[in-house]
């Protein structure tokens, strides 16, 4: 059965869009809900009537996804997690989380439904994840997950290994019960911050 599209039907087609689909997919989900509408020979000039402002929409809508990619691609979120031994998380990290933290923290609204996380994450670490803004305009996020209590900015970004991430949890792990992180680490200077902390970590596990 053909249909025309009234708004993007993911993986289908964009606004405008006439596209063939089981009749029965039509007549139970995209007709009631007013996703698309009957190829009929009426409907087909009404659409070749506004085609300009479907198209002009669409320009409008792809401009306002690319900005929105802008914003995000290369970007880091940090997400604090409960964390069990080995360093797994209790649960994992949804994509409800990443958007919250998304929205609190590079202040961009997105979609949950539009971020693939490439299966569950539930370890600590740095983790990409692609978010589909409009159509084929993507974008590619790192989220770095840390232990509860930690400064995801303080310990973890995307140029430091998944090595460093667990040193750090284990620092803080032992912080927790009663060490400071200064005391966790011996050497030739006694180290007085976390930024100090994370210099030493990344001179002990480099950048490959």
């Amino acid at each position: 059965m053909k249909v025309i599209l009234l708004q993007e039907l993911k993986g289908r087609g964009a606004e405008g869009d006439v596209i063939d689909v089981a009749r029965g997919f039509a007549v139970n989900y995209l007709l009631p809900r007013n996703v698309a509408i009957e190829a009929t020979s009426g409907n087909l000039k009404q659409l070749e009537a506004r085609m300009h402002n479907v198209r002009k929409r669409d320009e409008v809508r792809l401009a306002d996804a690319s900005g929105v990619a802008s914003l995000l691609e290369g970007k880091s979120v940090g997400i604090e997690a409960k964390v069990g031994e080995e360093g797994r998380l209790y649960g994992s990290i949804t994509s409800q989380m990443i958007e919250d933290a998304v929205r609190e923290q590079l202040g961009v609204e997105i979609d949950r439904r539009k971020i693939e996380t490439h299966g569950h994450i539930k370890e600590l670490g740095v983790h990409v994840v692609e978010i589909a803004v409009y159509r084929d305009v993507k974008a590619q996020l790192t989220v770095n997950v840390v232990p509860e209590g930690a400064a995801p900015d303080a310990f973890v970004d995307a140029g430091k290994p998944t090595e460093v991430v667990e040193v750090v949890a284990e620092a803080a792990a032992e912080a927790s019960e009663g060490d400071t992180a200064e005391d966790t680490f011996e050497g030739d200077q006694a180290l007085e911050s976390e930024d100090d902390i994370a210099e030493a970590l990344a001179e002990d596990f480099p950048q490959e």
